[in-house]
């Protein structure tokens, strides 16, 4: 895989950067976020405007259909703007899932309205008793006549709230199998309640009783869902493996500022060799998880399943720690500053921390890679 920018992708990488620093502004997206909605309906339209919400749409369905290498172009600098609106759930890991898995009726309906930003589809996978192991899902989908009936509880769906549809994984009776089915929001028996997560984002819990789908919802066939999950969510690690590389390059930036401004004994904070050491540290971890963020998006070309688990794995593994530590050190380094809710600090340091979380912690993918290690 060609990491170099091509014309195109340097051009589609400046214009967002322009955008985040022009419209979407630090200011902008706190007042979103502290009124306690991430999804600004204009930053949509214009991201959508821009190409991003159908970069890796097929272009039989109104998208670009561009690589992983793009989508790393893209979601680098989403991170470094901390761009609220949920890029990576709709416009990655469904977009995924549909293309992938999706019924022909499916992808005209749905992939066509994500890309042009009309349409917001997000996972629902996670359960109470699960951890981040989609295999162990307990909701249940009984057949009744031509369609499906579906009970059971989600927690944790991204951006929930704001979502037209959900991807809802169920077991079906009398099959062991997991299965996925593309429920929108207005299904009788559905209820979702959302709620603020500590980055500013919004999250939801969805509760399914008896609610009915037509077969038509079911995405990929019977027993296919795990596949399909997994699918989608090593698309979408791969796209956060990438925001966290953007969004340590700005802190760092930002970092760099406040020392070369703040004066001590009479010059410069950045004057002084041990901040100047802790800052080369910061650099060395950002520059690594820039690298894994290339192997994640290299990842989702590899033919062997193994493999592709054991990149994406490690690559979030080191990722997470890399984010943990870039944080940590900038919010010390601005001092008793760093501490307080004013400064775009302690919201980069909020996002990196959760990175970690998302689509499987560093627990989970350590145990996953010596997994494969041993297989």
């Amino acid at each position: 895989m060609d990491f170099n920018y091509s014309e195109e992708q340097q051009m589609l990488a400046d214009s967002l950067r322009r955008f985040i620093d022009t419209e979407y502004t630090f200011a902008r997206r706190r007042a979103s976020a502290r009124g306690g909605n991430s999804l600004d309906r204009a930053a949509w339209a214009q991201l959508a405007e821009m190409g991003v919400l159908g970069l890796t749409v097929p272009a039989e369905y109104g998208g670009f259909g561009e690589s992983a290498a793009s989508q790393l172009v893209v979601q680098r600098e989403l991170g470094r703007g901390l761009v609220l609106e949920p890029v990576t759930p709709a416009a990655v890991i469904s977009t995924a899932v549909l293309s992938a898995y999706g019924s022909a009726a499916q992808k005209e309906e749905w992939l066509p309205a994500i890309a042009g930003g009309e349409r917001i589809v997000t996972l629902a996978y996670l359960e109470p008793t699960t951890r981040y192991r989609p295999e162990s899902a307990r909701a249940a989908a009984e057949r009744k006549g031509d369609g499906y009936q579906l009970n059971g509880t989600k927690t944790l769906a991204w951006h929930g709230e704001a979502a037209d549809a959900f991807l809802v994984s169920a077991r079906i009776a009398g099959s062991n199998d997991l299965s996925l089915f593309l429920v929108p929001k207005g299904t009788p028996g559905l209820s979702v309640h959302g709620y603020p997560t500590m980055d500013g984002l919004r999250a939801a819990d969805l509760t399914l009783h008896n609610a009915t789908v037509d077969a038509g919802a079911l995405v990929g066939g019977e027993g296919n869902g795990l596949a399909a999950l997994t699918h989608g969510i090593d698309h979408g690690i791969a796209a956060l493996c990438a925001e966290a590389a953007g969004a340590m390059e700005r802190l760092i930036e930002i970092t760099g500022e406040y020392l070369r401004t703040r004066q001590q004994f009479g010059k410069p904070l950045a004057a002084f060799q041990a901040l100047q050491h802790r800052m080369a540290d910061m650099l060395v971890q950002k520059e690594l998880a820039l690298s894994m963020a290339y192997v994640a998006a290299q990842a989702l070309d590899e033919t062997d399943p193994a493999q592709r688990r054991r990149m994406l794995s490690g690559a979030k593994v080191v990722v997470a720690k890399a984010g943990r530590f870039v944080g940590q050190q900038a919010v010390q380094l601005h001092g008793g500053m760093g501490m307080t809710d004013e400064l775009e600090v302690g919201d980069y340091f909020k996002r990196l921390t959760m990175i970690d979380p998302l689509l499987g912690d560093s627990d989970f993918h350590v145990q996953r890679y010596g997994e494969v290690m041993a297989g």
